[in-house]
């Protein structure tokens, strides 16, 4: 099943980037999106994401009170609770929308943070969006 992983290019991102410099595996249907900040996130992302087939997003920003815009990851946090509200009225599991907070140099949460979202999807099972499409 396919994640994307929006991440923040300070924290985020460095955090994948350091999990794969460190041999730290996760599953190779993660597609990660390095974003400037996840302040720069919008709804439309996440629809967007999972309408052209993925299972699910995971955001991944920065620690609170430590992102490099000051309140991107607050605007970011708002921002997918409004996703999910939608995805929710839309008929598709809130669930396949999580936002998550780490530093650069967290790369084993990066991990865990992905390897949660794939055993949520084993049990909500793949976005019914695709299963129209197959």
């Amino acid at each position: 099943m396919k994640v994307i992983a929006m991440t923040c290019s300070f924290c985020g991102y460095s955090a994948a980037d350091l999990a794969g410099v460190q041999g730290r595996q996760y599953d190779p249907d993660v597609t990660v999106i390095r974003l400037p900040c996840t302040g720069r996130l919008d709804t439309k992302h996440v629809l967007r994401a999972i309408r052209e087939g993925a299972d699910a997003v995971l955001v991944v920003g920065c620690l609170e009170g430590n992102c490099n815009y000051q309140y991107g990851n607050v605007e970011a946090r708002k921002r997918v609770g409004q996703a999910k509200e939608l995805l929710g009225q839309l008929g598709i599991e809130p669930e396949r929308l999580e936002m998550v907070n780490l530093a650069s140099n967290q790369a084993w949460l990066f991990v865990e943070a992905v390897e949660g979202m794939r055993k949520r999807l084993e049990v909500i099972g793949e976005s019914p969006i695709n299963k129209v499409r197959t």
